[in-house]
């Protein structure tokens, strides 16, 4: 386990392909993230096995504070002790707390395996420190980081938006809610035998959701579950095993076989996202606003969408006005 100076972390993007090529990084398998677009049984049923959520909302210290009791023991727990690490810090607080069946189908790899022997027995800000401080783990946090030739420091300008990462997972026959700001993990709910501990969880977001205004927060919440092609596959190895030739185990084997493609095609598609998000584009952006500026044609499309801008400023003044009229 290699410790470096704490170094900067870059901001990294809410994105289900982003969180899974990441967890591939740190070297772990078994386990992928997928966006969770509704909070409703009939939709998050297709995902189990569910081990954790990552919830993305815009921090305001007034309605930041977190939610249930805190108990300082009940597991494996990092504190955020350094800026825009509390994408890592989040998923690595959920990978290095699954329990239950579906653990035996998870490696956790060297990295985290390391981490965790290393500062298990420290307390949650030592545990960030050693995060911040990881060579490995930094290095594939910032793998996602943009590129720039040059930054822009705009006076006056709008103050820069807090955006915060929040997990939430069973552990213990209780339901966390790990907050790398918070001192402790907090107790949300109990693991109810019979109960999908997601209907549990559910109602303490939705809470959490409803201490902002409406229309003014941007939120977004992805699931941290078991490798679906693995899955799949590890089901095609029992039919195999079995002997059954009936048509509902050829139906079966077809659709499980149609879901492999699927992932690989997913798989594939938030590759060539990640990509995109790592090139540095702005050579080219500046090579084309030459050419545009050497053939006099820069001037005239920069007042013509300044016009545009101009234009749409003022239907939208005159929108709000009408509707304060009424």
């Amino acid at each position: 386990f290699q410790m470096a100076a704490a170094g900067n972390w870059c901001l990294i993007e809410s994105d289900p392909g982003v969180f899974t090529e990441m967890i591939k990084g740190f070297g772990v398998k078994g386990i992928e993230v997928e966006e969770l677009l509704a909070l409703d049984p009939s939709f998050y049923g297709e995902m189990e096995p569910i081990h954790g959520l990552i919830f993305l909302f815009k921090w305001k210290e007034d309605v930041a504070h977190p939610s249930g009791t805190p108990q300082p023991n009940g597991c494996f727990f990092t504190q955020q002790v350094i800026s825009n690490a509390c994408a890592t810090q989040a998923l690595v607080n959920i990978i290095l707390n699954i329990e239950g069946a579906e653990q035996k189908h998870i490696e956790l790899g060297k990295t985290l395996t390391e981490f965790k022997e290393f500062c298990g027995e420290f307390d949650p800000s030592s545990r960030g420190l050693c995060l911040s401080n990881s060579e490995e783990i930094r290095t594939v946090h910032n793998s996602f980081s943009r590129q720039q030739l040059f930054e822009l420091d705009i006076k006056g300008g709008k103050e820069e938006e807090n955006y915060h990462f929040v997990g939430y997972l069973p552990v213990g026959g209780k339901i966390f809610e790990l907050d790398g700001l918070q001192e402790h993990p907090h107790v949300v709910g109990e693991v109810t035998e019979g109960v999908n501990w997601m209907d549990t969880v559910t109602p303490v977001i939705q809470q959490r959701i409803q201490r902002y205004s409406d229309g003014e927060i941007h939120f977004n919440l992805m699931a941290v579950v078991g490798d679906k092609k693995e899955k799949c596959l590890r089901r095609l190895e029992e039919i195999a095993n079995s002997g059954m030739e009936t048509e509902d185990v050829a139906a079966e084997v077809c659709e499980l076989q149609q879901m492999i493609s699927d992932h690989e095609e997913k798989t594939k598609k938030h590759q060539m996202e990640n990509i995109r998000r790592r090139h540095n584009y702005l050579p080219l952006i500046v090579d084309i606003l030459r050419v545009l500026a050497k053939e006099e044609k820069l001037v005239p499309l920069v007042e013509q969408a300044i016009e545009k801008q101009e234009k749409k400023r003022k239907t939208r003044e005159e929108s709000e006005k009408s509707k304060a009229k009424v």
